[in-house]
């Protein structure tokens, strides 16, 4: 592997910004510093760019398949969208296994297909889709492989009960696990859906009533209090969408307990409106559902101040034919999901440092850092520092694209962000020294990105301390 020189550049990191060198070494970070050479090293000029960690995206399903529906990317595609977007590493989080299945079935499963195809590096969550005696005895287990989080559903079949939960938590805490929990009220969304289908209300507009925002928040509260009864046992919260929600996370923060949660960029930057046309609205069927206005105003301010720890992005993408075709009629029908991980680095840079919402190094810190350390990651990953891997982006601030499918990597029919002007955008994606995207060519083969043992959680951000002082 050729060393790389990265001259010129601006160096930015979750902490600090400086005009230096970087040096990459047999796949790490060498040094940084003014006037770096090293002969026979490849060197990259980086003039009028960003340099950063490469971006670690904590929630992602590259390879999903519910039911009938498959993804239309899978580890490869996927990956390679993650890179063209400047994500270096990702934590997938697999499907449902087979009725009865071990905790590690999926792991195992999952990780064979990536190491084949993924582009970038990768890590896996845990899933539990029920429990046993014999699962919680697996729990121990999971640190072997490199596990170092699961999850648990409020919603969908495989869902928990909370005795159930309060079990996996239990378990949790002696371990060292953290445990992730897709928070919506089950019930609540069954019967507004049940109450809809009966009086022929299926258009995508009903999406978003079938799952207000108090059936995140009632899932939210819940989840906190059972970790309550445990006992200093912590919890994060995928793909918060809710003031409401944020506000109960807040709450538990300020008494000292051990909550986090990540938001989504579609969260942030889509409001219910999208819903309204009963064609293009089925485009934006997920769950949780886009929210009000006021909703997103108190997501951006709760990630700027970090009361939200993570900007993830839940990339889900089944194709906008399968979702027109089974949801035209009833909206309950459509795969659930959106593609994302592709533009999550330039949405964030664009619609967040640049309208004044996160500065510079809080934009690094939750695209990277912070997921890095909440996900074990860190210091390998999520950081610029020497002895770290050598994952790296060059940033063009300047660089202004408007969405389409047609500039984008990821295979997917269509974007829920189609016809936004982005300005910045990365230009060179680096894994473990290695040059996977340049100039808008993959150079990187199949088979590249290396699944990483993680560790277990560390501090989620520098910026936690001062989290209470900024509110």
């Amino acid at each position: 592997m050729q060393d790389i020189l990265i001259k010129n550049g601006i160096i930015v990191t979750a902490d600090k910004t400086l005009q230096a060198d970087l040096l990459l070494v047999d796949g790490t970070i060498a040094a940084l510093g003014e006037a770096l050479e090293r002969q026979g090293a490849q060197v990259i000029d980086a003039a009028g760019q960003y340099v950063m960690p490469g971006g670690v995206d904590a929630h992602t399903h590259l390879n999903l398949t519910v039911g009938s529906f498959k993804v239309s990317d899978g580890f490869y595609e996927g990956s390679a969208a993650a890179a063209f977007g400047g994500t270096t590493c990702v934590v997938e989080h697999p499907s449902f296994g087979p009725d009865g299945c071990s905790l590690l079935h999926q792991i195992k499963s999952s990780r064979l297909q990536a190491e084949k195809a993924c582009v970038v590096d990768f890590g896996l969550h845990g899933v539990f889709q029920h429990v046993t005696p014999s699962i919680l005895d697996e729990m121990q287990m999971l640190s072997t492989h490199g596990v170092s989080s699961a999850k648990i559903y409020l919603t969908y079949s495989g869902r928990l009960q909370d005795r159930q939960i309060l079990d996996v938590l239990n378990r949790a805490k002696g371990i060292g696990l953290l445990t992730a929990f897709h928070a919506e009220h089950h019930d609540i969304i069954d019967f507004l859906s049940s109450r809809f289908q009966a009086e022929q209300k299926g258009t995508a507009r009903y999406h978003p009533l079938s799952r207000p925002d108090y059936a995140e928040a009632e899932a939210i509260y819940r989840i906190i209090s059972l970790a309550e009864a445990v006992g200093d046992v912590p919890v994060y919260i995928v793909h918060l969408s809710t003031a409401a929600g944020l506000r109960i996370i807040e709450k538990a923060q300020d008494r000292g307990l051990p909550v986090y949660a990540e938001v989504c960029p579609q969260h942030l930057l889509l409001d219910d409106a999208c819903y309204e046309d009963p064609e293009r609205g089925l485009r934006y069927i997920m769950a949780p559902p886009a929210r009000k206005a006021a909703d997103t105003a108190a997501l951006w301010q709760g990630l700027a101040q970090g009361s939200i720890a993570v900007a993830a992005t839940d990339h889900c993408s089944f194709t906008f034919g399968d979702k027109l075709s089974h949801g035209r009629d009833d909206f309950t029908k459509a795969p659930g999901g959106i593609p994302g991980v592709e533009t999550r680095l330039p949405l964030l840079f664009s619609e967040g440092v640049l309208k004044n919402r996160l500065s510079l190094h809080r934009f690094v810190d939750v695209v990277s850092t912070a997921p890095a350390r909440l996900m074990g990651l860190f210091p390998r990953k999520g950081h610029l520092a020497p002895g770290a891997d050598g994952d790296v982006i060059l940033f063009d601030p300047k660089m202004e694209k408007i969405i389409t499918p047609k500039i984008l990597r990821q295979n997917a029919d269509y974007s829920p962000y189609e016809g936004m002007l982005v300005r910045g955008w990365p230009t060179t994606t680096i894994v473990r020294g290695r040059i996977v995207v340049r100039e808008g060519k993959l150079l990187a083969d199949q088979g590249w990105g290396q699944y990483i043992d993680r560790g277990p959680a560390v501090s989620t951000s520098i910026n936690e301390g001062e989290r209470h002082e900024k509110r």
